[in-house]
């Protein structure tokens, strides 16, 4: 918020609230607490620093809402919310300018508060910085104060602004979390959706394009189109083309159903591994190595992941060397880490990144036909067990995916 939008966010009080809920500041709750405990304790400490250079017992933030005052940070008190109407920060606050009042008796803006009179407190010695942000909001400030008359020097001044600053520096760390949270929330509910739409339509067109194929093939038997040298190519490159599709919409489905109802369970890694090399017809070409492992992780999705990086070794091998394969992993306490190595093409740095977000392929003259699905489809498989995806390269030229999956509770 800046400019006029700043101006506007300083003096309309009608959107005060709004404004400190966006700071992560609810003057709805009893006590708007700091979710952030870094946050919250150097808050505390910034206020005990400000009591303890000014020489006074008491010291607080507090938070000016469209009603009441809530303090956030207290030294020397206990936290409260008092009404806007008693507040003495809520009186001189709007200044921008510090306040200090060396007897509150004496000052006739503060001379009937409860907080001098006695009702609530005995406060004779005040003083408070607004608490300014960039915007111009002031969403409170930095007060300390005591039960006896006294003054502050000019270096006292001086850091109880620079201490002020902090503060700010504080609220504003939390205004920019709770952004972040927020639009994390809202990206999250969106992928959500997303892959939801994306699971629904693939699920719908597998089964008609199925059919398709279905009749295509039965066609492609019939004697009289074989004999048709032309009609038998034009079905054939219709199966091909149809065939690359519904690889397509399996892929889509794949990536649409990854992360939900992950069941994870102690699998053997071998055992996985083997099955989906029996699968893709590379289990007895002397081109992959399998070294066993625990992983405590879902064994259906750790096979589509497996199957995936596998697909992938064999579809960017070099062409000047015999494609090698090797799918190891360590486990202990802390959890399991797969390794999936080959002597493939390789990644650069810089794409590695890139090539992990869904729908990226980096086509590259030679490289196999892809959806560019696979290793964004094995990133989120590794993140919904709480684990992570990265890419680097295989002594001698290659590709080695590592994936780590936390230990079972």
């Amino acid at each position: 918020m800046t400019g006029a939008q700043g101006q506007l966010a300083f003096t309309d009080e009608a959107g005060r609230d709004t404004t400190l809920r966006e700071y992560g500041l609810d003057p709805s709750l009893d006590s708007p607490l700091l979710p952030n405990a870094a946050v919250a304790g150097a808050l505390q400490n910034l206020v005990r620093l400000a009591t303890e250079l000014c020489g006074v017992p008491f010291g607080v933030v507090n938070i000016i809402s469209a009603d009441s005052q809530h303090q956030i940070g207290a030294w020397g008190v206990d936290r409260r919310i008092c009404s806007r109407e008693d507040s003495m920060c809520a009186k001189v606050f709007h200044s921008r300018e510090r306040t200090v009042v060396p007897d509150a008796r004496q000052d006739e803006r503060f001379t009937d508060n409860p907080f001098v009179t006695g009702d609530i407190g005995a406060v004779r010695f005040y003083a408070s910085i607004p608490l300014e942000t960039e915007s111009g909001f002031v969403p409170g400030t930095l007060c300390v104060f005591s039960e006896e008359p006294r003054d502050l020097t000019p270096d006292q001044l001086r850091i109880l602004d620079v201490l002020a600053k902090q503060v700010v520096e504080l609220l504003e760390l939390q205004h920019r979390t709770t952004q972040l949270d927020r639009a994390y929330a809202e990206l999250k509910e969106s992928n959500a959706k997303l892959a939801s739409f994306a699971g629904r339509v693939s699920h719908d067109l597998r089964i008609p394009l199925t059919t398709i194929l279905g009749y295509v093939e039965l066609v492609e038997d019939d004697p009289l189109i074989q004999s048709a040298g032309s009609a038998a190519k034009y079905l054939e490159r219709i199966g091909a083309s149809g065939h690359r599709m519904l690889a397509m919409l399996e892929d889509v489905l794949s990536y649409s159903r990854v992360g939900g109802g992950i069941r994870p369970e102690y699998t053997r890694l071998s055992d996985v591994a083997w099955d989906v090399a029996r699968d893709l017809g590379i289990d007895h070409h002397g081109i992959l190595e399998i070294e066993d492992a625990a992983v405590y992780a879902d064994p259906g999705q750790l096979r589509t992941l497996l199957q995936n990086l596998l697909s992938n070794a064999m579809n960017y091998r070099r062409p000047d060397r015999d494609l090698r394969i090797r799918v190891s992993g360590v486990s202990n306490y802390h959890g399991a880490t797969v390794f999936v190595a080959d002597n493939g093409k390789g990644i650069a740095p810089e794409d590695r990144a890139k090539v992990l977000e869904p729908l990226v392929r980096l086509r590259r003259p030679g490289d196999g036909a892809g959806t560019g699905l696979g290793l964004a489809t094995c990133s989120s498989i590794a993140k919904a067990h709480g684990g992570e995806l990265t890419l680097s390269e295989t002594q001698g030229g290659g590709t080695t995916v590592i994936v780590s999956f936390p230990a079972g509770s």
